[in-house]
């Protein structure tokens, strides 16, 4: 079994594993989904509730996304590292902004620190690796071998 090579990539494939297994959960079961969310579901929809076909782009969006982060890790694509931690660092402002503003449950504040940790775990595990990299400690990512 291959697993990812490095602090940063470890960090990516946790985060895509997660993001690929909940975008399964709301694929296969969309209540247990929105239970996960802290959300009800209510046992009949309004005429142009068109909340599961939203629930079901939203989590195929994270299968796979989830997928992509995990291939990303294995593959130890630093440059793609790099790039997720501005945009999840976004993420989690856009949530959390649209929970405060009520445009989102309360639950997406969570949501929104799950992804600052997330990137920030990312950050701060890139910085390491470079930093071990400039005194020796471990081989350059362009030294590494598959």
């Amino acid at each position: 079994m291959r697993l990812p090579r490095s602090a940063p990539g470890w960090t990516i494939a946790v985060f895509g594993v997660l993001a690929a297994a909940l975008g399964a959960v709301g694929l296969v079961s969309p209540d247990v989904q929105l239970s996960l969310l802290g959300l009800g579901a209510p046992d009949e929809r309004a005429a142009g509730d068109f909340t599961p076909a939203f629930l079901t782009a939203s989590s195929m969006a994270a299968l796979n996304m989830g997928v992509y982060y995990v291939l990303a890790a294995l593959a130890d694509w630093r440059a793609f590292f790099r790039w997720t931690v501005p945009f999840r660092l976004l993420t989690c402002t856009v949530f959390i902004v649209a929970a405060i503003g009520g445009r989102a449950p309360d639950v997406f504040v969570g949501v929104g620190v799950w992804e600052g940790l997330g990137a920030a775990a990312t950050a701060v595990a890139l910085r390491y690796d470079r930093r071990q990299a400039a005194v020796g400690a471990v081989p350059a990512v362009s030294e590494r071998r598959p």
